[in-house]
């Protein structure tokens, strides 16, 4: 008999990955597909929820194609982005683009609606104090997120508003497709702030939070415990997809959930960082906190009772991609998928660190962590008439690194301890290059886990394969492997240290000219 496997969706914001993995974790056979993002000059950022599954279709059966027993399959796991909206109109059909986590057109609605005559980092007191002692966060004022998503909707296209039967994150609705069902956990609507998060909390919609931020209540999906089965997957997909009907499909969790899982260090403190289109860095923690300033916070893991350190950097891996489809580095010649960004690490590769002296900030899209500024920019310091290409890429490998650095000070303030060994993933992780960056700039011993791309994937399968009851939390971890680790380089550090110094000044000296420059 063939051995069972999972199907496994990781809806990143480059596109879906989809796989076969056995209960053990192997990666049987994997497939990507890329939807393209609509970015516009009043802050939107929108895909289109049909690519999404168009790419799952066409993944599904790319990853059969590869002598897969279909009949084999035992059920269907799910990650992905978060902080993102999908409208769904009665029919089940998308009314509009998905707004995805980095749509800010909602900031000035968002601000107006947590604000007031006496603010707080963007809040009134008591909007600080009401989501804080809840939840252990809060809706941004920046607008990049569901609050921010429903206002703008609700405001300035009433239109397309009206239509709207219910509000769900991409998670959500890939369980709405896969089995009918609109319901969500409270891992899937953790950007939301709609939830208690306490310990003894049942992690339920609060009411008071819910008219606090003026959401429609009637628009909010059912919610379901994290770890839920949603149902059996429907006949006309499994139809679809090639796959038998009826397979339980299990909520869908953020892919800060399944980088933890697909990282394999799930032992208090343990940390990973992840290289994705955006980036973070985390660990499981046994306790609720808050960090506004730096927009650091625990949210509710896996276990009970315990928490997960939540951050973001809005573009990290989408720097390299910037770089390769839109600033001409690559000289003019052919540069597409893999390859590209190869040819890319190679030319960095081919000059020593430091980059020549030139510094990148990678903020192509504004900052959310360790500072929540929406109008800061991307930049390129310090270059010369020497400063060539390899220059140019080796600065925003180590640029992304330097950003990484800054947010590892937080973290590390935040769980009061030094994080002395990172576990790497994300499609960014691929590169030796980059990852050798990452150590000699954090200072830390990097572990990369096998096929770093796929982690999430690999986690989203486990997840599944635990709330069916297969495995649990410690035998997940034991099915991850490494396959490198990277050590600080003594010498490099005389090269970082200093960059590192001149990098942290960056931000106070400039984002009052990104303020002016984006007002």
């Amino acid at each position: 008999m063939a051995e069972p496997w999972i199907l496994a969706v990781d809806l990143g914001t480059g596109g879906p990955k989809t796989g076969a993995v056995t209960l053990s974790g192997e990666l049987l056979a994997v497939a990507h597909r890329s939807v393209a993002t609509a970015f516009s000059d009043d802050g939107g950022a929108v895909q289109d929820p049909h690519a999404w599954w168009d790419g799952i279709r066409e993944g599904v059966a790319e990853v059969l194609s590869h002598g897969v027993d279909p009949a084999a399959a035992v059920g269907v796991g799910i990650t992905g982005q978060w902080g993102s909206t999908v409208a769904v109109g009665k029919d089940g059909d998308p009314v509009a683009p998905c707004m995805l986590w980095s749509d800010t057109r909602g900031r000035a609605l968002a601000a107006q609606r947590l604000g007031g005559a006496l603010k707080i980092v963007g809040y009134s007191p008591a909007n600080l104090v009401s989501w804080l002692r809840l939840t252990g966060g809060a809706p941004s004022p920046g607008g990049a997120d569901p609050l921010g998503h429903h206002l703008y909707l609700a405001a300035r296209e009433p239109d397309v508003y009206a239509r709207v039967e219910t509000l769900l994150e991409p998670l959500d609705y890939l369980g709405m497709r896969f089995t009918g069902r609109r319901a969500a956990t409270q891992a899937s609507m953790i950007l939301s702030w709609l939830t208690d998060n306490r310990p003894r909390g049942k992690g339920d919609y609060q009411p008071g939070l819910v008219r606090r931020s003026g959401r429609e209540p009637a628009k909010l999906p059912e919610m379901v415990p994290t770890g839920s089965v949603l149902g059996g997957l429907q006949t006309a997909v499994a139809a679809e997809l090639g796959v038998p009907e009826g397979i339980p499909v299990v909520a869908g969790i953020p892919d800060l959930h399944t980088a933890y899982i697909g990282s394999g260090a799930v032992a208090p403190y343990a940390g990973h960082v992840t290289i994705s289109t955006s980036a973070w860095i985390g660990c499981e923690v046994p306790f609720k906190r808050t960090d506004v300033l730096h927009q650091v916070a625990s949210v509710p893991a896996l276990r009970k009772g315990s928490y997960l350190v939540a951050n973001n950097h809005e573009t990290a891996g989408l720097c390299l991609q910037w770089l390769r489809d839109s600033a001409g580095v690559c000289g003019g010649t052919a540069a597409s998928g893999n390859d590209g960004y190869e040819q890319l690490t190679a030319l960095a590769s081919t000059v020593p660190p430091g980059a020549g002296g030139v510094l990148f900030t990678p903020w192509l899209n504004g900052e959310r962590s360790p500072v929540d500024d929406r109008t800061l920019r991307a930049a390129f310091l310090n270059i010369s008439m020497t400063t060539e290409r390899a220059h140019l890429v080796r600065a925003v490998l180590e640029g992304v690194a330097f950003n990484a650095r800054w947010l590892l000070d937080s973290v590390e303030r935040f769980i009061k301890r030094p994080m002395t060994t990172l576990r790497i993933l994300g499609g960014g992780a691929v590169s030796d290059l980059w990852c050798q960056i990452h150590a000699d700039i954090l200072e830390r011993r990097i572990e990369r886990v096998a096929a770093p791309m796929y982690a999430n994937l690999r986690g989203a399968a486990l997840f599944a394969s635990m709330s069916l009851g297969n495995i649990d939390l410690a035998g997940a971890a034991a099915r991850v492997l490494l396959d490198a680790t990277f050590d600080p380089d003594p010498q490099a550090r005389n090269v970082y240290a200093p960059m590192y110094a001149e990098y942290r000044r960056l931000y106070h000296r400039l984002h009052g000219v990104y303020e002016r420059l984006n007002a």
